[in-house]
């Protein structure tokens, strides 16, 4: 099954209900279709309508199907609201820890350098490592989720999280350092992977709005939030090791919050209602009805691993999308490191209040987010006679054009003497071109490659993350690499940066005008009706 993390920030939504129920039925990645053996799907107009043939008595092998009662609760689309809510920010938690996990320490690098006897490249590792676990961890953690459950993967990757969290907290060396923020990166990925996912399990598409606002802010504002709170941490306590200790203690609670949720994935509910009443009757006749025609586990890991690779070199939309997302992920993570030269290096002023800097990135992603309804008015215009993946990139255009601006307004901004308004202008449209970037690519990628969704995004997130655990490695570098003075280094080193911006702006372009053609070519991608 695709996992509708990714799916869910498209606007206007990718699935119906009914097809996101069919995207349930089994492993559908496994097969290569987009629906269950039982399911036939053919277009009519905008809409996709499904056909649903009865399960096959022999495929049963002559036992009985177990599913969910109506009006009994058994399904977590007909939980109470309260519940429901209690899960939701339960979840939204665990993304929240994660995004801060990777960008907090950033508050402080500089002094770890100096307790650690490390050079800076060292210290900036402990960044890499972590995100580069977002890549890795996603190819494992999605499929186990499948077989044990979104909770069970959810506890152990929070759990292990939180361990792995305590040698940087303690770490006498840079070695402990790193080693543990790699396992806790990987540990830390389950809840970027699921927790899409599990709001798709508790929520229908037409209560979904709010609820993946919620999330949303989560995903997209935590890395921005992480600097402003490790910054203020640093800034009161003079010492970087609290920064880790808040996040340890955020983890843990973050935790025990996990252990009164419920399980959402209806597979799994249902798999355990068959053990119960195989177990009450001392049968073995019950089974749930998404195992009928079940793919073994080996295989399901098999496509994880494999398959994501496969599409990231020979389909152009997932290649050139991939790297375009890259890059944008990738200067999120720069400005990390931009802002304590432009604020603090170049104008004096304190950890804490760089870290407030930050707040102009998360207004502009909030000003995206409210104007993503006229995204679907284009859209439904676009689409008059039938779905069109190409229909979700006119945010990408737009924000194709703002985002070399932005740049450039950041490095002909930042130096001695001028007001903080202009490098805060800044970051604010790159905070709005981010999110209508990410937005309409993910959902464009999703549209484009409906029968391997889950595939698609797996290697647009390991592109991704890789591309951005390189970027502490050279940004300083960067900064600080084409003059003695700051500000003239500062100045060329952001103006390379928005110049690459310029010279891949043809990016969304290209594909909205071409991409069907592009796609008519493919054997995995969706061909226009």
């Amino acid at each position: 099954m695709i996992e509708p993390v990714e799916a869910e920030f498209a606007y206007p939504p990718i699935f119906s209900n009914a097809q996101e129920e069919a995207l349930r039925e089994e492993d559908v990645e496994v097969l290569g279709r987009v629906t269950s053996a039982g399911d036939r799907r053919t277009s009519t107009g905008e809409s996709t309508v499904i056909h649903r043939d009865p399960i096959d008595v022999e495929k049963a092998g002559g036992r009985i199907i177990v599913d969910f009662e109506p009006g009994m609760g058994e399904n977590p689309h007909e939980w109470g609201k309260g519940r429901k809510w209690y899960s939701t920010i339960a979840c939204s938690f665990l993304c929240l820890a994660v995004a801060l996990g990777s960008s907090m320490p950033t508050g402080d690098l500089p002094g770890q350098a100096t307790t650690l006897h490390a050079s800076d490249e060292v210290i900036y590792l402990s960044i890499s490592l972590f995100v580069l676990g977002f890549g890795i961890g996603p190819l494992a953690f999605a499929p186990l989720s499948e077989v044990f459950g979104r909770k069970p993967i959810y506890l152990v990757s929070m759990f292990l999280y939180f361990i792995f969290t305590l040698p940087s907290c303690l770490a006498k060396n840079s070695a402990t350092m790193l080693a543990g923020r790699m396992l806790a990166g990987i540990s830390a990925s389950a809840p970027m992977t699921n927790v899409g996912g599990s709001i798709s399990d508790l929520w229908s598409v037409e209560d979904r709005g709010i609820p993946m606002a919620v999330f949303s802010a989560t995903i997209f504002l935590g890395p921005c939030l992480g600097p402003l709170f490790g910054g203020w941490i640093a800034d009161k306590t003079h010492q970087w090791r609290w920064i880790y200790w808040v996040l340890f203690m955020f983890i843990g609670a973050v935790f025990v919050s996990t252990i009164f949720t419920s399980e959402t994935l209806g597979t799994v509910i249902l798999r355990n209602k068959a053990k119960k009443l195989n177990k009450e009757h001392k049968t073995t006749v019950y089974i749930s009805k998404h195992d009928v025609d079940a793919v073994p586990f080996k295989e399901s890991m098999k496509v994880a691993l494999v398959r994501p690779f496969i599409l990231m070199f020979l389909e152009p939309v997932i290649l050139f999308m991939s790297f375009y997302l890259s890059f944008i992920y990738a200067l999120l993570y720069a400005l990390f490191f931009a802002f304590p030269v432009a604020f603090e290096e170049l104008r004096g002023w304190s950890a804490g209040m760089t870290g407030v800097a930050f707040v102009s990135i998360i207004i502009g992603m909030l000003l995206a987010m409210a104007c993503m309804p006229i995204q679907e008015k284009l859209y439904k215009r676009h689409c008059r006679n039938g779905a069109i993946p190409e229909a979700r990139l006119y945010p990408m255009l737009l924000g194709a054009i703002i985002l070399p601006i932005s740049l450039l307004i950041f490095a002909f901004t930042s130096y001695r003497g001028m007001t903080w308004v202009g490098p805060c202008i800044a970051g604010g449209l790159f905070g709005y071109c981010m999110i209508i970037i990410y937005i309409a690519a993910n959902s464009y990628i999703v549209d484009s490659y409906a029968d391997f969704a889950a595939s698609a995004v797996a290697a647009k997130t390991l592109m991704r993350s890789c591309v951005g655990a390189s970027v502490p490695l050279w940004i300083t570098q960067m900064l600080a690499g084409y003059d003695s003075d700051p500000y003239v280094s500062f100045k060329w080193a952001m103006l390379t940066i928005a110049c690459v911006s310029v010279v891949i702006v043809f990016i969304p372009f290209i594909f909205f005008f071409k991409g069907g053609a592009i796609r008519a070519r493919s054997t995995r991608a969706v061909k226009d009706a």
